[in-house]
């Protein structure tokens, strides 16, 4: 049957698999598998096959039941009904799992954040009587194997704490490469944190383990990715598997038509980034210092833009858009923002930029965005409890006014919530990411900081985002969109500003806004900017609100200039000796 097909049934609510033949064979197979939660059917009536040694995506959109699925082949989840075989065996445990040769990574990153780097890879490969290596053999292999996944040295006795997202990614994924025994390789969601040069190394890796003859599964919200590793892929919507795709049927036409149940165009997206359109700054940078040693940074960003921030991992980006939020704070310089009388006012906290309209969305939720121990429902209205009570300064909580808040949000973003008392930590990663985003739009903010905002979220909602940002925009709004996934700029961002070494290394423009040019002013191939400045023309009042003082002018162009000259050092070198050949070099002052 070919993938088209398979589409054209599934528009009829005929499941492609859920009604084949009882008898699932394979080295790895789920049969006719049940999970419940409450009333939430987030497994129902699941089948599907893999052999050893191919690469096997499982996909669909968020609350499908993708990562309920990796839990329960893991032997985290019992199954309700039906039947999970690994080699004939049944995990009903993680340490069984284990046994039976069975890693996973899941989507959350799990960390302890206290303990040492060396300790964090191999918690629980000990015995409880005896040690599998001694410590200096594991902080040889811990220095070994960081390495070769990060790139770049890590220090092995380094508390996690102290490391970035990607890293603490590289470390939950080093924990499963560990294992000896491996035979089935479960990725949940692991290259969500990851930029592009570290994904690419996260491939490699996979693709030595199916070589070796490992069942490798990949859990993924990036077709891109998917399309070009995967060797098949399951597609999930609504508990169910409702298709299998071949490598020669892998495309974003098949997969989106089978994940959203409707026949695609197939034809790329040719939506355009929307066009600035005025000049008015409301958002500046002067000075600013990422890193102690890195060169200052000089921005400004427009009303009705959506300005995009890249980079390799670890090159400054990340910090950048928290200075911008006011969540940390900057190495020195000055980040202002337009108040609503039109004066720019420095601000270096969070309450200040809240305060001047700018909202932050974190990538990290576990760490710096949901609140787990509160409900869906408090998760997403908890800014607004002051700003809609009522009876003054007695604050009686307007819940009328919050439940419809509540409900346009969740009915805007799509969220698959269930009751709305139950704990965030019942929604899928994707909808607990949504939940945020709810979150940051429903104060209304003039400027909305987003970092990696789209991170475990569908095909299908990622569309809705951008559609909802462009909206956002054309309102008079200002946006600041930072992703490690190049595709997401085009057709959103006019301008997109690139990091390397703690700066902006080159901006691109419109038509230059692609994923191959970004790419190489990522890896530093393209000329560069040398440095950045701000105009005059957006020199206007300026009010420091720190120790309110009267509004002041100042001038912001001060660029420094740079003398260039050119120097023949072979010339230089014989003018002792005389004379010249033409080996040609920059000297900078």
């Amino acid at each position: 049957m070919s993938a088209e097909q398979n589409i054209k049934d599934n528009t009829s609510n005929k499941e492609v698999l859920s009604n084949k033949s009882e008898t699932v064979t394979g080295d790895v197979y789920v049969q006719d598998v049940h999970k419940y939660f409450g009333v939430t059917k987030a497994l129902n009536g699941v089948n599907f096959n893999a052999n050893f040694g191919e690469i096997h995506a499982i996909v669909g959109g968020n609350g499908c039941g993708k990562s309920t699925l990796a839990k329960v082949m893991s032997g985290v989840l019992p199954v309700d009904k039906g039947k999970v075989s690994v080699m004939g065996h049944t995990p009903t445990s993680p340490v069984m799992a284990r046994e039976v040769g069975i890693a996973t990574v899941f989507q959350e990153v799990m960390i302890a954040e206290e303990a040492s780097v060396v300790d964090n890879l191999f918690v629980g490969s000990d015995s409880f009587w005896y040690k599998n290596l001694t410590q200096r053999e594991k902080v040889i292999k811990a220095q070994e194997l960081m390495e070769d996944l990060a790139g770049e040295y890590i220090d092995p006795y380094t508390q996690v704490f102290n490391l970035s997202l990607p890293i603490k990614a590289w470390i939950t994924i080093g924990r499963a490469f560990l294992r000896e025994n491996t035979k089935v390789l479960i990725l949940d969601e692991s290259s969500a944190a990851l930029d592009f040069d570290s994904t690419e190394r996260l491939f490699k890796k996979m693709r030595e383990f199916r070589d070796n003859g490992v069942a490798v599964f990949i859990v993924t919200h990036r077709i891109a990715e998917l399309i070009r590793i995967s060797d098949k892929a399951t597609v999930m919507r609504d508990g169910k598997d409702v298709g299998v795709l071949e490598k020669k049927d892998l495309n974003e036409k098949n997969l989106l038509g089978l994940m959203t149940g409707r026949v695609e165009s197939g034809e790329k997206s040719t939506s355009v980034a929307v066009k600035t359109k005025t000049d008015k700054v409301v958002m500046r940078a002067e000075n600013l210092v990422v890193w102690p040693e890195s060169t200052p940074v000089n921005i400004e960003v427009r009303r009705g833009e959506i300005l995009g921030v890249t980079g390799l991992d670890g090159n400054g980006q990340d910090d950048f858009v928290k200075i911008l939020a006011g969540v940390q704070e900057p190495h020195g310089g000055t980040t202002e923002v337009l108040d609503k009388s039109d004066k720019f006012v420095k601000y270096n906290s969070l309450m200040d930029a809240k305060n001047n309209g700018v909202s932050f969305v974190s990538g990290d939720r576990k760490k710096e965005g949901i609140l787990p121990n509160l409900s869906i429902y408090e998760n997403l209205v908890v800014p607004l409890y002051r700003t809609t009570s009522k009876a003054g300064w007695l604050g009686f909580v307007n819940w009328l006014e919050l439940n419809g808040i509540y409900d346009y949000e969740v009915e805007r973003l799509s969220i698959k919530t269930g009751p709305k008392d139950n704990l965030i930590g019942s929604l899928s990663g994707g909808n607990q990411q949504k939940v945020m985003i709810a979150r940051s739009l429903a104060t209304h903010p003039k400027i909305l900081v987003l970092n990696d905002p789209a991170r475990g979220i569908d095909v299908s909602t990622k569309r809705d985002l951008y559609t909802h940002l462009r909206n956002f925009v054309e309102e008079g709004n200002t946006v600041i969109f930072l992703s490690s996934e190049l595709e997401e700029f085009i057709g959103l961002c006019p301008k997109v500003v690139v990091f390397r070494h703690g700066t902006i290394f080159d901006i691109f423009e419109n038509e230059k806004v692609n994923a191959d040019t970004l790419l190489e002013g990522m890896f530093g191939q393209t000329a560069g900017i040398g440095s950045t400045n701000i105009s005059k023309s957006s020199i206007t009042n300026i009010s420091e609100k720190s120790n309110g003082n009267d509004a002041y002018v100042k001038n912001l162009d001060t660029p420094s200039k740079k003398i260039i000259k050119v120097v023949d050092f072979e010339k230089e070198k014989k003018s002792e000796e005389n004379n010249s050949d033409k080996k040609i070099k920059i000297k900078t002052f």
